[in-house]
């Protein structure tokens, strides 16, 4: 019981962040420039930023159809990854097929392996989290640079990479949307890749997702009655959360995707598109793959869920 309240207390998280001003500092101009007053280690969330225009990126108010022909790094490409990549505006994802090497997949895997092994970073259930903190390898995939080139095109800015998680089986997890996790403001500043380190079919847990729903107002913890004090986060489970999505899709006529990957196929998707994945049906399988996520460096970076700053750890690049 006293550990609930702990959790649930914001002051507790503030003086955790008090000792972090170098992974929290990054917020402070932001701040100043939206007229948000609040110290580095403040409990933060969409609340603060009611009555607040949200500029959108370009990709969400003018088509990628459109807009994309027109930028020579596009024109570049092979006509190949410009197909993949016009839908974007549209449907909330791309799917890159074949944009790592087998070569380059088993090097991962077996980074992934050591790492294990040498107690560097360990699976944890089914996820391994921040290994671009402790291996080169799987840092440089994640900031591979013509990878990078095409986030930093479908957001029309640079973005940064935040952090890294390797899953050794799907996630089942059941639909939601990556803006309430790590959110940001302006809204619509966070971009997802999963890349496929094995093939993926119906049985191991594939990812489910919903083409066009990133198009949805964003859910935040209001929405929910979640919204809690200036002292205390709101007291729903995260259930009443996924609740509330599952909801929306059937409010909505959204058509159910799933994704069967081969390795080294990339999904990349909008921070508000609403995905998941699937059960896993054989349970004697794995379905190893690597998720990043990257931030705007233009903006306010937090955690709806948490109500909490993002820290951001130096990566050497």
């Amino acid at each position: 019981m006293i550990n609930q309240w702990i959790r649930k207390f914001k002051p507790a998280y503030e003086l955790y962040n008090f000792f972090k001003k170098d992974q929290l500092k990054h917020n402070l101009p932001k701040y100043q420039k939206y007229g948000i007053h609040k110290k580095y280690y403040s409990s933060i969330s969409s609340s603060d930023f009611e009555g607040l225009e949200s500029p959108l990126n370009i990709h969400d108010k003018e088509n990628t159809k459109n807009t994309l022909p027109q930028l020579e790094a596009f024109n570049k490409l092979s006509t190949q990854r410009q197909s993949e990549l016009l839908p974007w505006s549209d449907d909330g994802y791309v799917v890159l097929k074949g944009f790592f090497s087998p070569e380059r997949v088993k090097k991962i895997n077996e980074e992934v392996d050591q790492l294990n092994k040498s107690g560097k970073a360990r699976w944890v259930g089914n996820k391994m989290m921040f290994a671009i903190h402790y291996s080169d390898i799987i840092l440089r995939a994640s900031a591979d640079p013509a990878l990078m080139n095409i986030i930093n095109m479908l957001m029309g800015k640079k973005m940064d990479l935040f952090q890294s998680i390797n899953f050794l089986t799907g996630s089942e997890q059941r639909t939601h949307s990556d803006s309430f996790h790590m959110s940001t403001f302006p809204y619509g500043n966070i971009i997802a890749a999963w890349i496929a380190l094995e093939p993926t079919d119906k049985d191991n847990g594939p990812l489910h997702y919903y083409p066009g729903s990133h198009k949805l107002p964003y859910v935040v913890n209001k929405d929910f009655d979640n919204a809690g004090s200036k002292r205390f986060l709101g007291d729903k489970a995260y259930g009443v959360y996924e609740d509330k999505i599952a909801d929306i899709v059937s409010e909505n006529t959204f058509t159910r995707k799933l994704l069967f990957a081969d390795p080294g196929d990339v999904l990349l998707w909008h921070s508000n598109l609403l995905h998941g994945g699937e059960p896993q049906h054989d349970k004697q399988r794995t379905r190893k793959s690597l998720v990043t996520h990257y931030y705007a460096e233009d903006a306010i970076c937090f955690h709806e869920v948490t109500q909490r700053p993002t820290l951001k750890r130096k990566l050497d690049l």
